[in-house]
């Protein structure tokens, strides 16, 4: 496929053209014409780049590209060697940002709702549509049980927060919120309408909570978001930036490659954060 038309595809396909965004999204840096081979992964890093390299790609698609609103415009440090490897190996970089995020079958969103097994999705009154969504599970569930589908699917140990949840190093809060959780006459806590935003969605968090759901999830926490949490009574899960935001490029390119006959390889670089 022709890089331009691949770019026009995907931005038909993710609707980039109706959506405000901090970065430009589509083709962020143009390489060789024809595109058959495609690396995607989340972020585009010198070591997916270098992944991508190794693997002769025509292309990379990522997530979080270049050229952010209010960044350092020079060329310099570490973009001037990221960009360097890709024009020097004459490698297509694509970014979707926002997006990715809202699609409502291929984004973050909707993807991490499919893997917890979240139902009646919607979005909340957020803008863009779709970067707050909202639903609930079939049946209400125990908090542990949502803590550890959430450890279980996206592999990693979540930020827990709130009354009666705060996970932390501190063996004494440790101790009493466990004395707390195993009083005789005490019930565990049950959650069934939820919220969600991937990635660095915890400025969500109070809105999400005035819209009356049991816990919300993102990617991320702040110092605020501990009293937040504690103040609306709402369970808060930090599952990780990147953890949470892998699946929407992973579903995109096995659409591509289903559909427009490419060879795409989703390649995940471990990341804490």
């Amino acid at each position: 496929m022709h890089n331009f038309e691949l770019e026009k595809s995907l931005n038909t396909l993710l609707k980039s053209d109706s959506i405000t965004d901090y970065c430009p999204n589509g083709l962020q840096v143009q390489g060789r014409q024809n595109v058959q081979k495609v690396i995607t992964g989340v972020t585009a890093s010198l070591a997916l780049i270098e992944q991508a390299i190794a693997h002769n790609a025509d292309a990379i698609i990522v997530h979080h590209g270049y050229f952010w609103k209010g960044e350092n415009q020079t060329i310099c440090h570490m973009k001037q060697q990221r960009i360097k490897a890709l024009l020097t190996h004459d490698i297509n970089l694509y970014a979707y940002h926002l997006p990715l995020d809202v699609h409502p079958t291929l984004g973050n969103n909707a993807q991490l709702a499919a893997r917890l097994g979240i139902n009646n999705v919607s979005a909340l009154n957020v803008k863009p549509e779709g970067v707050l969504m909202r639903g609930e599970f079939e049946h209400a569930i125990p908090a542990q049980e949502l803590v550890s589908r959430v450890e279980h699917n996206l592999n990693r140990s979540p930020l827990v927060l709130g009354n009666g949840f705060t996970s932390t190093n501190d063996d004494a809060t440790q101790a009493q919120a466990q004395s707390q959780t195993n009083q005789p006459n005490s019930q565990p806590r049950l959650i069934k309408h939820l919220a969600w935003c991937t990635g660095g969605g915890q400025g969500y968090l109070e809105a999400a909570a005035q819209a009356g759901v049991d816990a919300f999830i993102t990617g991320e926490a702040s110092e605020q978001t501990t009293h937040i949490a504690h103040e609306y009574d709402v369970m808060f899960i930090g599952a990780g930036h990147h953890a949470t935001e892998r699946y929407g490029v992973q579903a995109l390119g096995e659409h591509i490659q289903s559909q427009w006959d490419l060879d795409v390889s989703f390649i995940d670089l471990s990341n804490p954060v």
